[in-house]
C-alpha cells in the first residue's frame, strides 16, 4: 500500500524518535533499520527538505527529529518521501469518462482518500504508545541501535 521508500522513512523516524534527542548517524540508522545506507541518505535528505529532520554536523553529529512524535503524523512522513497518489482522471483516458471517474477508479480513489485521512490522524507517537505488550516493536529493533550507541573502547576500571 505504501512504497518501500515510505517504509524506510517510517523506520528512520521511529529510530530517531526513540533516540531521546541524541543525533544518530546515517550508518547507525541504516544498521538498526536494515535499510541500505546509500538509499537511506536520500530518504533522510527528503525528510530534511520537508523539515521533519535536521542534520547536525560535528564529532557527535547526525540526524534528529525537528518535531515531537505526537506532532508528527504518518502522513507527514509518507508524503515527504513518496506521496500517496490520488486518481483525478480515468487512467484509461476514455472520451466517455471525460471529467468523471469510472466506478472502479472512483472506489480506488476513495480508498486512497481514506488511507490518506487515516495517516493524517495517526501520529508516530500514537503508534509507539498503543502497541500491545505482546506485539513486536514498531518497524525496527530499537534494541539493536541501543547496543551500537554504547561507547567504544574498554570499560572504565572503577577506581
Amino acid at each position: 500500500m505504501i512504497s518501500q521508500t515510505a517504509e524506510y522513512a517510517l523506520r528512520a523516524v521511529v529510530l530517531l524518535g526513540n533516540s531521546a534527542g541524541e543525533p544518530l548517524t546515517t550508518q547507525q540508522i541504516a544498521r538498526a533499520s536494515r535499510v541500505p545506507g546509500g538509499y537511506l541518505s536520500k530518504v533522510l535528505q527528503s525528510l530534511g527538505r520537508a523539515g521533519l529532520v535536521e542534520a547536525r554536523r560535528g564529532l557527535h553529529g547526525g540526524y534528529v527529529l525537528t518535531k515531537g512524535l505526537d506532532e508528527l503524523s504518518v502522513y507527514d512522513v509518507v508524503n515527504s518521501v513518496d506521496p500517496l497518489q490520488r486518481i483525478h482522471r480515468c487512467p484509461l483516458r476514455l472520451a466517455s469518462h471525460a471529467g468523471k471517474l469510472c466506478p472502479l477508479h472512483q472506489r480506488l480513489d476513495d480508498a486512497v482518500a481514506m488511507l490518506e485521512e487515516y495517516f493524517k490522524q495517526t501520529t508516530i507517537g500514537s503508534l509507539l504508545k498503543h502497541a500491545s505488550p505482546d506485539s513486536p516493536p514498531p518497524l525496527c529493533e530499537v534494541a539493536t541501535l541501543v547496543g551500537e550507541m554504547a561507547p567504544a573502547g574498554p570499560a572504565p576500571s572503577g577506581h
